[in-house]
């Protein structure tokens, strides 16, 4: 601050007499006549005059009262000079002040023997650093201003010549805003607002408004001065009714517009949070210019909260026996998974309306799972919707976006209800265990609240900032595998596990579903594409190694392709036989050798694995050589197996003598266990006893039984614990060749779940400790 603003404002009391004006606002370096008639306020005057020349003027809130009180006024004023002060005739008093400093009314004092009010006031500093952004702020209100004063004609030149001379942002600031016409109200807001960069901001403002409004005008009187001919009145009043409106041509437009944004809120019948927000909205957008950011953001807004599905609903086929037909005719087997939606129907039919269960469907790929949700939406009559979750890793694409910015959208939960068109769908989640998380937000925690019934119904989207209910809706997800998805996501879903296809089903899938729809697709007819039992299971065995049947519908579609070729180049119109030699020559060499897959021998053991693709056979092999006792192991192993294969081996040392092994052995050995293909991940504890008869194996020199197969957790005393994912391993057994399967005595109820056509080819052993395991295994 100048040090002669410094002296100035040093000199200015604490109290000084208040003089209430009508109509106008002053402002600090601003200097105009007064006409006093009151009283109370000459007696201030008079006060003023007899001491230090100051006075402090505030403007009144209403015109009409004549004697203000202190809630009548402003609470911020200006301390001015009283320069001038001539009595005239008639009692008044013709005053002329210069504004000195914006001061706050701290109190008010109502001095009776002298009649007039003594204000205490706080004097409000004035900011006067310059940098960058306040030079611009300067140049363009100057700018501004210069085309507001060329377009209004009503303010002298001399004002805008002497603007550029005025260096303190303050003072030029509030010689703007006297000069500007305004409402008292709108002054007293710039009086009030002590930054210089606040008011600068406000008066770029108004003067961008002024002067588009003054451009208008003069478009307007320019269009009619244009089109006059006659000097009629009536003619002239016609003439610039018409040229207005053209002008506003484009609001007749938006205001339609709003109309019927007004009528389709009323028709989505909203809840009342949502009808209350979308019609907040309606109003902001009416006060709009049509073409804004502002505008395009809110219309948005609108068009997707109008679009939502609030009530309208699907009328559920609630015929179980009809419903049980589409499932049994559109998927074969998965009779869990179809009873399950069937008790959702039958309670649904007894009490009309309940929660919609949160189901997941969990099992390797091509086994239905997706195929089978959107059945369940036929089954029901209701719309089917399906959003795939994998690779996401941004919770916006769950919550939505905030409306902060053009371009935001509702989260995918939200957009998929807009699609449905109904708030019952069957609402399809896949691949939920394929989402990620990162510095964006975990989606999982996103969905806590989606699947969770005693929560949904009141979905809170970040873009539509009202609640929607989703309690109706029957969420399915998929999943691979449960090992993914955290704890608590999990709490909340009803899991249905899906084991891999037996051949027979594989057979059935493909004669019932695959062939029909390949043949179909591919201009064949069923006479034209006959193949047998025998030749189909030749497929499943050497060209497929899955759980689902996607490999063989390729391999089906591969065949179908060539016999097409055929009868495209056949102009007798002749169709091949598909016998074996004809499939082995489309199909080519076979890709799975089944008899080489169980290779048992001294060293060598077969365990059963669990993937997210099913079952899988894994080849244990130990191996010894001259060294010091030294455990090495490879195959790419995770710490869970890493830790199974040591305590293993710590258990085979323990009964080193009950293996007939000699003193030293182990401490002159060095042993390797590898567990091919090296370039596959594996993990788990459920290798531990195939790792131990691998070992025991190799140290009492005594192969391992052929087509033997076995699976379980190993302790260091030797117990074998249970394991997960039994029918999936016992399918790959059976798919491989494999004759008997040694697996935990404790997983023996899990057996009710295998198909009987498998546990007939299969001898299933339950084994509770080691010692029955090398029996079985090595006859020890």
């Amino acid at each position: 601050m100048p040090d002669a603003a410094k002296t100035i404002l040093e000199t200015i009391p604490e109290e000084l007499p208040l003089l209430p004006i009508r109509d106008i606002v002053v402002f600090p370096s601003m200097a105009l006549p007064l006409s006093v008639g009151r009283e109370r306020s000459i007696r201030a005057l008079e006060a003023s005059m007899a001491s230090h020349h100051y006075i402090f003027l505030v403007t009144q809130k209403r015109v009409q009262v004549d004697d203000p009180q202190a809630a009548d006024l402003y609470m911020t004023g200006t301390v001015c000079e009283l320069l001038q002060m001539v009595k005239m005739p008639d009692g008044t008093m013709k005053i002329l002040v210069e504004g000195i400093q914006r001061a706050a009314l701290k109190n008010y004092t109502h001095l009776l023997e002298k009649n007039y009010v003594q204000a205490a006031i706080e004097v409000i500093p004035e900011d006067t650093a310059k940098d960058v952004e306040v030079e611009a702020y300067m140049r363009q209100s100057i700018q501004l201003f210069d085309q507001y004063v060329k377009l209004n004609g009503r303010i002298p030149l001399e004002v805008l010549n002497s603007l550029p001379l005025i260096s303190e942002p303050g003072k030029l600031a509030d010689t703007l805003a006297g000069h500007l016409v305004l409402k008292t109200p709108d002054k007293q807001k710039l009086l009030e607002t002590a930054s210089p960069i606040a008011r600068f901001e406000r008066i770029v403002e108004i003067l961008s408004g002024e002067i588009e409004i003054l451009n208008v005008e003069r478009r307007i009187q320019s269009r009619v001065r244009t089109q006059i001919e006659k000097s009629q009145k009536e003619y002239y009043l016609t003439e610039q009714m018409k040229a207005i409106q053209k002008e506003l041509r484009q609001k007749d437009d938006f205001a339609k517009e709003i109309a019927e944004l007004k009528i389709k809120i009323r028709e989505a019948k909203m809840t009342p949070e949502a009808t209350e927000a979308a019609e907040k909205e309606c109003a902001r957008l009416e006060k709009m210019m049509p073409y804004s950011p502002e505008a395009t953001v809110v219309r948005t807004y609108l068009d997707w909260m109008v679009a939502l599905p609030w009530t309208n609903r699907t009328k559920d086929n609630l015929e179980i026996k009809d419903a049980e037909k589409i499932l049994n005719d559109e998927h074969f087997g998965l009779e869990k998974a179809k009873e399950r939606i069937l008790e959702y129907l039958s309670v649904l039919k007894l009490v009309k309306k309940i929660k919609g269960p949160i189901i997941c469907f969990v099992g390797p790929p091509g086994v239905g799972k997706t195929s089978l949700a959107r059945s369940v939406a036929n089954a029901l009559g209701r719309n089917f919707v399906r959003i795939s979750l994998g690779g996401v890793r941004d919770e916006a694409e769950i919550r939505g976006h905030r409306r902060t910015y053009i371009g935001s959208l509702p989260g995918r939960i939200i957009q998929s209800m807009r699609k449905s068109k109904s708030k019952n769908p069957v609402f399809l989640l896949d691949e939920i265990d394929k989402m990620g998380s990162d510095w964006r937000g975990d989606p999982t925690a996103a969905l806590l609240e989606v699947l969770d019934p005693e929560q949904n119904h009141n979905f809170g989207d970040h873009y539509l900032d009202v609640g929607f209910d989703l309690s109706e809706v029957l969420f399915i997800t998929t999943a691979n595998t449960l090992y993914t998805i955290p704890p608590t996501l999990q709490d909340r879903l009803e899991i249905i596990r899906f084991a891999g296809y037996t051949e027979t089903e594989k057979v059935g899938i493909a004669k019932g579903f695959i062939i029909p729809k390949q043949v179909k697709e591919h201009g064949l007819s069923e006479e034209q594409f006959k193949i047998s039992d025998e030749v189909l299971r030749v497929v499943i065995r050497d060209y497929t190694q899955e759980a689902g049947v996607r490999s063989l519908e390729r391999n089906i579609a591969k065949i179908c392709r060539k016999v097409s070729r055929v009868m495209a180049e056949n102009s007798e119109n002749k169709f091949p036989i598909l016998d074996e030699k004809t499939i082995r020559k489309y199909l080519g060499i076979p890709e799975y050798h089944r008899e080489n897959r169980v290779q048992n021998d001294v060293g060598v053991s077969t365990g059963l694995a669990w993937t997210e693709h099913g079952g899988e056979l894994l080849s244990i092999e130990v191996n010894s050589m001259k060294g010091k006792g030294k455990l090495t192991l490879t195959g790419k192993l995770g710490g869970v197996m890493q830790e199974s294969a040591q305590a293993a081996v710590s258990y085979v040392r323990s009964i080193s003598k009950k293996l007939s092994v000699k003193n030293g052995f182990f401490q002159e050995k060095d042993f390797h266990i590898h567990v091919p293909e090296g370039a596959v991940p594996k993990d788990g504890p459920s290798a531990g006893i195939a790792i131990g008869t691998a070992m025991a194996s190799l140290c009492s020199g005594k192969p391992v039984k052929k087509d033997l197969a076995m699976t379980g957790e190993i302790t260091l005393r030797g117990n074998v614990l249970p394991i997960g994912g039994l029918k999936e391993k016992v399918l790959a057994a059976h798919r491989e060749g494999v004759k008997t399967v040694l697996f935990p005595e404790a997983n023996i109820k899990d057996l009710e779940e295998i198909p009987k056509e498998v546990l007939d080819g299969l001898k299933m052993i339950p084994v509770k400790h080691m010692d029955q395991v090398l029996k079985h295994a090595l006859n020890i």
